[in-house]
């Protein structure tokens, strides 16, 4: 039998789900459709599940002012704090499921316009005054994230683990270490969940597979 470990960019998977599957998906769906599309990658007659890893920071819980309306902002009570732990809580009751965190870093800019109202500032179509809470966003890094799915790839390589690595990302710094598990004899797969991805990550993968729905944008 082929054993196949599934490495999945949290970030990376939320961001295609909303084109994939859909906005509004309550933790406990978003989790079974995850734990699908992971399911869908095995040959039930020729493969066997190692493991699924799953990729994420834990979600930001502390207070900031918002620049705009002067008003402090309880992150640990926003909607996105409460869908990120109940995802969490969801994954983890899933068979083979392994939460890999990484840490949640306040960037150097802290509090950002969006990219749209942004575009309006530098077009003279709003003012400053113009703007509204809901423009401007507080702007966080991820960090170790990247790391730990390296050293995962590198030990599953090296440890002789599995036969195939299927990575659910579209991130060409995952280049080195598809680079690694290829030159160790594992059958590196890529899924980018319909994502273009760039030809230096093309050239070094053995495949690309994409298991979840196709999103209506690339529907003939």
């Amino acid at each position: 039998m082929i054993r196949v470990a599934i490495l999945i960019d949290g970030a990376y998977f939320l961001k295609r789900y909303k084109h994939t599957y859909g906005y509004g998906d309550p933790p406990a769906k978003v989790a079974k459709n995850l734990f699908k599309m992971c399911l869908e990658h095995i040959d039930k007659k020729t493969d066997t599940l190692y493991r699924i890893f799953f990729y994420d920071c834990p979600p930001f819980d502390q207070k900031a002012h918002n620049p705009v309306t002067g008003k402090a902002v309880d992150f640990a009570k926003t909607k996105l704090y409460s869908f990120r732990k109940g995802l969490y809580e969801e994954l983890l009751k899933k068979r083979k499921v392994a939460l890999r965190r990484g840490r949640l870093g306040v960037a150097a800019r802290g509090w950002v316009i969006k990219p749209d109202p942004t575009k309006k500032l530098l077009s003279k179509k709003i003012a400053i005054d113009d703007l509204t809470e809901f423009d401007v966003e507080y702007e966080l890094t991820q960090k170790g994230v990247d790391m730990r799915v390296g050293l995962d790839i590198a030990s599953l390589a090296y440890k002789k683990l599995v036969d195939r690595i299927i990575l659910v990302s579209g991130d060409a710094d995952f280049v080195p270490a598809a680079k690694l598990a290829r030159r160790e004899g594992i059958d590196f797969v890529l899924d980018p969940m319909w994502q273009r991805i760039s030809d230096d990550l093309f050239e070094h993968i053995d495949g690309m597979q994409t298991k979840c729905p196709k999103p209506k944008a690339l529907k003939s």
